[in-house]
């Protein structure tokens, strides 16, 4: 199986491209913008949900669902809201077909015209709050933590697998409160699950902080942000959460009664993240060989590979692994043994490196009589002898030092790729030679922002948490700054 993959230093885009279909992850389908996730590409998307969903039911969310197609009324109701999503919106204007009195084929009939339009879902907080307000009276009721995990259309034209789709999957979070300060918690709190996942079972290390004001969600009065750099030093924004204040709970006029029996309006957040993650846990870690996963994340986090000549050998090491094969899959490790006679070892040697498999095991002739294993792991691949009565506990330890060493590559990579500068010359010269985070003062106005925009297409990923605020000088107007933040060119 050769792998033959455009190398990164020559076009990152065409590798990651040729990446995804030659790995087995995805595939563009015949709805144009639309793509197919292949078995293997999907586990590893329900490995991420199962994790997630763990830490959201820890921090006290329950999941519920709700309908795909959204009546359009519902969307004018909050202003920003309808005018940040109304490029995207894919309509419901009609609910019946037949066949053509001519005989051409089947169109739309013209008698099945709905009496107001659906939009199919891009986003669920107008029909999730008009729902609310059924759910919602008393301060009893509240908070009201509720997640979904859905699907969601956003009609788009320039499409990348995994990054980019109309269709895409996803979760979102949508919470009500009773106060202001409860719902700023939970917007923070959402956006440091969301790190912690990227960081603990990603290995992607994140920068958490808050959007300017022209890049906040739309109908969000502050827009939490996790963003995350890839190997070519292009940001992606890897999850967001939303402190969406009153203004979803007045457009639907979702009151309660509080403790005094003072009517209120209730307080809002939402927080989401996609598919896309996929697509950033390949940009992060993968290189010219193919996939490189995180132990937490891989489908088949060990392959083993029997080296055999004839069924009698085969025999032989099926029965030495499958006590291993037992023992590991009790440990909650998944296991494949690669029994297939239809291809050579050499080739699956070559299928599981480029689908990131963590470990590898290769039993021969030799290792049998040895005793041993040939223990290869992918992140350095490099590979080792290693006694058969010790494989376990070197596997146990792999997993865990994979997984660290994959972060500590990619904390080094983004540590060496974050750059302050003081001078917008300077800026742009390390925008187009080396890329990366820039660290650079701001006037806080929208012009500038706009301004660098248009000019290097690079945008502010966020304005960091965390970090001192040291007072300097816009790097353009020359106007005062109270801190630096980050800029970069972004997927």
């Amino acid at each position: 199986m050769g792998k033959n993959l455009t190398k990164r230093s020559e076009d990152y885009s065409k590798w990651y491209n040729e990446l995804v279909v030659k790995a087995d992850l995805a595939e563009n389908s015949g709805v144009r913008g639309c793509m197919v996730i292949k078995p293997y590409g999907f586990a590893i998307w329900e490995k991420m949900q199962a994790a997630l969903d763990k830490m959201f039911k820890e921090t006290g969310h329950e999941n519920a669902y709700f309908p795909l197609f959204i009546p359009k009324s519902y969307l004018s109701k909050e202003a920003s809201h309808v005018e940040g999503f109304a490029k995207e919106c894919a309509v419901v204007t009609h609910y019946r077909l037949k066949n053509a009195e001519d005989g051409s084929g089947i169109i739309v009939d013209p008698d099945a015209k709905l009496e107001e339009e659906l939009i199919v879902r891009p986003t669920s907080e107008t029909i999730i709050w008009d729902t609310y307000r059924r759910w919602i009276q008393s301060y009893r009721d509240l908070p009201l933590l509720i997640n979904q995990w859905a699907n969601v259309v956003r009609w788009e034209m320039r499409t990348r697998l995994f990054l980019r789709t109309a269709e895409f999957l996803w979760q979102e979070g949508h919470t009500a409160h009773a106060t202001e300060a409860e719902a700023i918690e939970e917007a923070e709190k959402m956006m440091r699950v969301y790190a912690e996942f990227a960081e603990e079972h990603m290995a992607v290390p994140v920068i958490q902080g808050v959007k300017t004001e022209s890049e906040r969600f739309a109908g969000a009065i502050e827009t939490y942000c996790i963003e995350a750099l890839m190997q070519d030093g292009k940001a992606l924004q890897a999850g967001t959460s939303h402190f969406l204040g009153q203004n979803f709970a007045k457009a639907f006029d979702v009151k309660f009664a509080n403790k005094e029996g003072k009517q209120e309006h209730v307080w809002a957040t939402s927080w989401g993240v996609s598919t896309r993650l996929v697509g950033a846990l390949i940009m992060s870690h993968s290189d010219d060989n193919g996939l490189v996963l995180p132990p937490k994340l891989a489908p088949i986090q060990v392959v083993i590979v029997p080296i055999y000549k004839g069924m009698e050998q085969l025999d032989a090491i099926s029965e030495k692994v499958a006590p291993l094969v037992k023992e590991l899959r009790a440990k909650g490790i998944s296991v494949k043994f690669d029994n297939r006679d239809t291809h050579k070892p050499g080739f699956k040697f070559n299928e599981y490196e480029l689908k990131g498999v963590p470990i590898r095991l290769a039993i021969g002739k030799r290792d049998l009589e040895n005793g041993t294993y040939e223990v290869a792991r992918r992140d350095t691949l490099t590979k080792e002898i290693v006694p058969m009565d010790d494989v376990v506990a070197k596997i146990e330890f792999l997993l865990e030092d994979i997984q660290k060493n994959i972060y500590q590559k990619a904390h080094s990579f983004r540590e060496d790729n974050i750059t302050e500068v003081d001078t917008y010359e300077e800026f742009k010269k390390v925008l187009e030679e080396k890329g990366g985070f820039i660290s650079a003062h701001w006037d806080g106005t929208k012009e500038t922002e706009e301004k660098i925009k248009e000019e290097t297409k690079a945008t502010i990923r966020c304005i960091p948490l965390g970090t001192e605020n040291k007072e300097g000088k816009c790097m353009v107007t020359g106007k005062l700054s109270s801190k630096r933040v980050l800029f970069a060119k972004a997927y």
